[in-house]
């Protein structure tokens, strides 16, 4: 699977940005034109020209951290370019306190699932447009922000033995601990990834609760604590940057703990897939890869009973499988 992360960003250190992104996945930063502003609104759009991945992607996952504590709102609207045609555009659901205009979720050649967009088959290029919505929209554009786009193909799945020999070294991060099961009963079950996110924080040196960080990212409409961008939002809002990939292998993921920089994997499981697992299977769950060695990964799983319990060690041939062989997608959070 070919994976391409497009960026776009505004008073952030482009090459600090780049940096934070492994090699297989980068492209040169895209330049946006001039956001179009309605002041009697508080709206601001940022629209990013036709983009073509290098290789036809199905799986389209964009996001937005603005470094700034003012509450905004966002949507992200797109259209795909199929055997020559623009489709109509389609929206995801809102971000933020405010509910836009209503428009369709699917376009023919694309829909919408929550957070991330999947066409129907491969595209050749995208167009995706940002609506922004807050009390000063001027003053939110003058902080700095980073747009991305996760562009990926179909899943080619890989082999166990393949992932063994793409990591023959090993990297550990000492990440902060965090149990979602010591929280209120009743949300701990659906906190993994406000206190996934959490523990990262902790890691570049923002102590925050898990709670605080679940208020935060809670998407009220969808009565949600996991929606993948409202996670990179409240991470922003205190100053950490960070952007969604969808892995296209595990030495993307390697590079990133060699590089220093914990991942947020969502991963999912049937019962006995994953040996020692914090929960026996899962739809859909976050976990921090915080380092990995002879064959196997370093994890804090927040879904174990206590913060002493959280660090783990799972198999890398059955992380990989619940994984880069499901979503694949993963949360890099970055100081700018």
């Amino acid at each position: 699977m070919t994976t391409d992360l497009l960026v776009a960003t505004s008073g952030l250190d482009a090459q600090r940005v780049q940096g934070a992104v492994p090699p297989a996945c980068r492209r040169p930063p895209v330049q946006l034109e001039p956001p179009e502003i309605d002041d009697a609104r508080g709206e601001a759009m940022l629209s990013v020209p036709a983009w073509a991945p290098r290789a036809p992607a199905l799986h389209l996952l964009p996001t937005f951290a603005a470094l700034a504590d003012a509450d905004w709102s966002a949507r992200f609207e797109m259209s795909v370019r199929d055997a020559g045609q623009w489709s109509p555009w389609a929206g995801a659901a809102s971000l933020g306190p405010v509910a836009f205009d209503p428009m369709p979720a699917a376009s023919g050649a694309l829909a919408a699932d929550v957070d991330v967009f999947v066409a129907r088959h491969p595209v050749e290029a995208v167009r995706l447009r940002l609506r922004l919505r807050a009390a000063d929209v001027r003053a939110l554009l003058a902080a700095p922000w980073l747009l991305t786009l996760s562009a990926a193909g179909p899943q080619e799945g890989g082999s166990p033995a393949a992932a063994r020999s793409r990591a023959p070294a090993g990297a550990r991060l000492s990440v902060p601990t965090l149990s979602q099961m010591s929280e209120d009963p009743a949300i701990a079950l659906r906190v993994c990834s406000p206190a996934s996110v959490a523990m990262v924080m902790g890691f570049w040196g923002q102590s925050v609760g898990i709670t605080t960080m679940a208020a935060e990212i809670y998407h009220a409409s969808l009565d949600r604590y996991g929606v993948w961008p409202a996670a990179i939002r409240a991470a922003a809002r205190r100053g950490v940057a960070g952007y969604l990939l969808r892995f296209p292998d595990w030495a993307a993921a390697a590079w990133c703990l060699d590089q220093g920089f914990p991942v947020i994997a969502s991963i999912r499981y049937e019962a006995g897939e994953l040996t020692d697992a914090a929960i026996p299977a899962t739809t859909g769950h976050l976990i921090v890869l915080t380092g990995y060695e002879d064959g196997t990964v370093l994890v804090n799983d927040p879904a174990a009973p206590t913060p002493a319990t959280v660090a783990r060690r799972y198999h890398l041939d059955e992380l990989t499988r619940a994984w880069l062989h499901h979503s694949g997608v993963g949360y890099v959070l970055f100081p700018p």
